[in-house]
């Protein structure tokens, strides 16, 4: 392992997309406090780094350097193609051999120890250090990584053990649960809706009641996160969601289990990218579906908050 007892590892950090920017700052900000080297990193559009060369991170030039001047090296990336493509780059870079390569995504294996540690959680988790990883692969390879998650980018761990392909088929199917969840509470609030209770109360019981993630997936409903204004960023992205919980009703066909709920979801996440479509492509999070809930309700895509937002009637 290239990792000494003797001083910190040399940290490298590919992908910075919604996720990896704000995983990758908390990295930096820990490493710079520990007063050890800089996290090293690489990103296809190299100025979304701007905000972690900020704080001490350095660019590099390629995945081939960033393979080069570290031990340890992250990758996030929610693009099967890209995570083949990076892959490749490193082995072919001739400097993978020995390095730990943790993959926060899905996973594949070559010269190095390979780790999954695939992150629960939307962007503003990642941006506050507050998500939930799953970690497995090789034990001495968990060890030397450990200490930078906890408390670091992530509130906890859970170790699934040595077998990277677990981390991914929990990741898999906490996407199914989490999906589930933002299907019931956009049922819900459309009920709430059209009976007269409404969405304040309704949200006030989901917040006392149901937990921070139900109340959180609430928000993106009622603050017109699902269908981003002018300028903002979904939390979480409608194909990626689309990706998730294909990828998970697959799994399951495979071993002769049938995810019902998950199959709705799919279609509703289907319509909203037919509705994103539509409208010049659009931007859409993952709690779209509430949108065609609404629809299906006899309701429009759009909540009275949205249109006030996008006339500019909304602060």
């Amino acid at each position: 392992m290239a990792t000494s007892n003797s001083s910190p590892p040399r940290l490298g950090w590919i992908g910075l997309g919604s996720m990896g920017i704000g995983m990758a700052k908390n990295l930096q900000s820990h490493v710079r406090s520990a007063s050890a080297p800089a996290l090293h990193y690489f990103n296809r559009t190299i100025s979304r780094g701007a905000p972690l060369q900020e704080i001490g991170g350095v660019a590099c030039a390629s995945i081939a350097e960033v393979t080069e001047k570290s031990e340890i090296v992250f990758i996030s990336t929610s693009d099967d193609a890209a995570l083949d493509g990076i892959l490749n780059a490193m082995i072919e870079s001739g400097h993978v051999k020995n390095k730990i390569v943790v993959d926060t995504t899905t996973l594949s294996e070559s010269g190095a120890e390979f780790l999954a540690a695939p992150a629960f959680g939307a962007s503003p988790l990642a941006e506050s250090g507050q998500l939930l990883l799953a970690l497995a692969g090789p034990p001495a390879a968990r060890a030397a990584v450990k200490p930078y998650l906890a408390g670091v980018m992530a509130r906890g761990i859970i170790e699934i053990g040595d077998d990277a392909s677990k981390a991914t088929m929990l990741k898999t199917t906490g996407n199914f649960i989490i999906s589930g969840l933002m299907e019931v509470i956009a049922e819900a609030h459309v009920l709430a809706e059209k009976s007269g209770l409404g969405s304040t109360v309704l949200e006030a019981l989901i917040k006392e009641n149901f937990g921070a993630l139900a109340y959180s997936d609430s928000q993106r409903m009622t603050t017109g996160v699902y269908m981003p204004g002018a300028g903002q960023q979904p939390f979480s992205g409608l194909d990626l969601a689309l990706k998730d919980v294909g990828h998970g009703i697959s799994c399951a066909k495979d071993v002769g289990v049938r995810l019902e709920v998950g199959e709705v979801v799919i279609g509703h996440l289907e319509r909203a990218k037919k509705y994103s479509e539509k409208n010049r492509g659009r931007a859409m999070d993952s709690s779209s579906l509430y949108g065609v809930v609404r629809q299906d309700a006899g309701l429009e895509f759009e909540t009275e908050f949205v249109k006030r937002r996008d006339e500019g009637r909304e602060s």
